[in-house]
């Protein structure tokens, strides 16, 4: 009776193996699509598992039936509406948030300063989400907080990219409020600024909100190629010296390229 449990055991670990090496094999499959490479044929995925053309047919068609992936009238296969409906369902899943966030822990680490999402409502800019560094002096942005359309880099990059007239009529509709000697509140210089804003791709602001905060920000965009929010870095200006502005602001830009392409997939 022993001998007979441990062959089957050995048999239901066999068994349990050839599942997972094929669960293997069908995400390697998957796996070798991409942006340049839409469609796969038969004797590529042989040659990419190492495998005879028999057996990648073998595999190939059972995530034909599985909805996984079609035949491709131009030849070869290519991926189905089983994988589009898991991306749709993915894409239910994900807000700005949860896109943002990891990407934002990785620039606070980077920069050791407090990172910022935004996005603008109106007249506002309102914060989302903070990853905030850890410093005696505590930089208090809280989730939810409303930020003015007229100062600060968040709010400047979230304007820059409206349709101009858009963003003249949305200034001169609000008042706007001196809350620092370095302000603005004149709306024509506020649209110059706008047009820098839109050439460099990022802003810097100091002071504008408040007094010795320094502010780096750059668009997000989603699948459309809108700007839908805005990542920004928030510190002490003593923190941030001149020599030091360049690599903030580089990181800065990395961080919402990395954002706005994740975010394109899941918008779009």
């Amino acid at each position: 009776m022993s001998g007979r449990k441990l062959d089957g055991v050995a048999s239901t670990a066999g068994q349990y193996r050839e599942r997972n090496s094929t669960a293997d094999r069908a995400l390697d499959i998957l796996g070798m699509f991409g942006e340049t490479r839409l469609s796969v044929s038969g004797q590529e995925v042989a040659q990419t598992l190492g495998t005879a053309r028999s057996t990648a047919y073998r595999y190939l068609q059972s995530l034909v039936g599985a909805g996984f992936l079609e035949e491709d009238p131009l030849g070869g296969f290519r991926l189905g509406p089983r994988v589009l409906e898991l991306a749709r369902l993915a894409r239910r899943r994900y807000g700005l948030s949860d896109v943002a966030l990891p990407v934002m822990n990785e620039l606070r680490d980077r920069t050791q300063e407090t990172v910022l999402l935004t996005r603008r409502a109106g007249g506002n800019a309102i914060c989302l989400e903070r990853a905030e560094a850890d410093h005696p002096v505590r930089i208090s942005y809280e989730r939810g907080s409303t930020l003015p359309v007229n100062a600060g880099a968040s709010a400047l990059v979230l304007l820059a990219w409206l349709p101009p007239q858009e963003a003249r009529k949305l200034l001169e509709q609000e008042l706007l409020q001196q809350f620092t000697s370095h302000s603005i509140t004149d709306v024509d210089v506020l649209m110059s600024r706008l047009e820098t804003i839109r050439a460099d791709g990022y802003c810097v602001s100091r002071g504008e909100l408040d007094d010795n905060i320094l502010g780096v920000a750059a668009p997000l965009r989603d699948a459309t190629g809108a700007v839908a929010a805005a990542v920004s870095v928030a510190a002490l200006e003593r923190r941030v010296p001149d020599e030091r502005l360049p690599d903030v602001v580089d990181a800065v830009l990395d961080a919402a390229a990395r954002i706005s392409d994740k975010l394109a997939l899941a918008t779009g």
